[in-house]
């Protein structure tokens, strides 16, 4: 590349997926490049709302310089892997056709992911392979940084020790190649013992975890509603329906306990309180990507009258989660840019189980956000 050329360009961010085939991954990609076209509006992405506009004011990156790679265990092509997505309704027919480039271009750049099975490679080999990869991706494509973000189906949480589960594998491997890091799921990830000092040391900014799409949006709205009106919140019981990679892999009964736990902290930190109840998940395999989430609240309210809300949640996880992946990109890429390391719990509005000291209830996260996001621009 010519040095005209180079300084022509303007700079780009790479978004690095790991679980980069899956239903998440590729309507993030296929959604980025029908907004970059200006097939489809921006709805859902938070980022693009008017409260993060900055007049004058350095900009978030832009969703154009956006390159996209990652690691996967399957080898279904993007291309196919959307078709498949408009066919169940997820993606708008016509769409995998008109953004084919952008996806063949985004599936040329996934590696191979690990461990599979036979594979002799230890921690180490494997951490050094996932990271070589980042470094590629980033110096071949003269990427300015690249943001890691998990979006692979859940696992179950690892048993007392020092081994890593595969989520850990790659996050060591984006701390290794020097990229911030954002678990969109409730893998480990960085939240294993033995990744603590790794990520104190790294200086690289890191957000998660597992990201509050639907029920938990709709938990962290309810629940400060009958702490702040004084009602006495009995039991909340939920149900979830849902299929596709997600579903097959929480009918783990370990993988859905991983899921669970997010939801449940939601109510204890805004309730002040742990009711009775649980959430039930349960696979229906002919759902595909669309979820239906029930929950039932029982409370009391004046002289111990007894009461109960209840409301059903049906909506698409990965047109749910998608935009919210892509502002992560955006925040987190500028948070690095800017020099700011460490857990980043100013974003804890995108997630379950935020890192770092935030409040719980959506409209404080919210405010929060909105600050960071401003700080960001200004440099801060």
């Amino acid at each position: 590349m010519s040095a005209s050329l180079s300084l022509s360009r303007p700079p780009r961010t790479g978004v690095w997926l790991v679980g980069a085939r899956g239903s998440v991954a590729t309507t993030v990609v296929a959604g980025c490049a029908a907004v970059n076209a200006g097939l489809r509006p921006p709805t859902g992405l938070v980022t693009e709302a008017p409260a993060f506009a900055g007049s004058g004011l350095p900009a978030l990156p832009a969703l154009s310089s956006f390159v996209f790679g990652g690691h996967d265990t399957t080898d279904c092509p993007l291309p196919k892997r959307a078709e498949q997505l408009a066919a169940g309704g997820v993606l708008p027919t016509g769409l995998p056709a008109a953004v084919a480039t952008e996806l063949a271009a985004a599936d040329a750049e996934i590696r191979p992911g690990g461990p599979l099975p036979g594979d002799t490679r230890d921690e180490d080999a494997l951490i050094a392979a996932f990271a070589a990869d980042l470094q590629d991706f980033v110096t071949r494509l003269g990427l300015e940084r690249a943001v890691v973000v998990n979006v692979a189906s859940t696992e179950p949480a690892p048993p007392p020790g020092p081994a890593l589960p595969p989520s850990s594998l790659y996050a060591a491997a984006a701390l290794r190649a020097g990229c911030p890091y954002v678990n969109f799921t409730p893998s480990t990830g960085l939240h294993h013992p033995a990744l603590a000092p790794l990520a104190a040391a790294s200086g690289l900014p890191y957000a998660g975890r597992d990201g509050k799409t639907g029920q938990t949006l709709l938990r962290s709205v309810l629940g400060p509603m009958f702490a702040q009106r004084a009602l006495d919140v009995r039991a909340w019981s939920g149900t979830n329906l849902l299929g596709g990679g997600d579903g097959a892999s929480l009918a783990d009964p370990a993988a859905a306990a991983a899921k669970n736990a997010g939801k449940e902290r939601v109510l204890a930190d805004t309730l002040g309180t742990t009711p009775e109840g649980e959430v039930h998940i349960d696979d229906v395999p002919a759902l595909g990507d669309w979820k239906t989430a029930w929950d039932h609240v029982a409370f009391d309210g004046f002289l111990g009258t007894r009461m109960v809300l209840q409301t059903i949640w049906q909506g698409c996880d990965s047109a749910l989660a998608a935009p919210l992946v892509l502002d992560l990109a955006r925040l987190v890429a500028r948070a690095h840019e800017t020099g700011l390391r460490g857990p980043l719990a100013e974003l804890a509005f995108f997630f379950k189980d935020p890192v770092g000291d935030a409040p719980s209830a959506l409209g404080e996260q919210y405010a929060e956000l909105v600050r960071f996001a401003r700080g960001l621009r200004e440099g801060e």
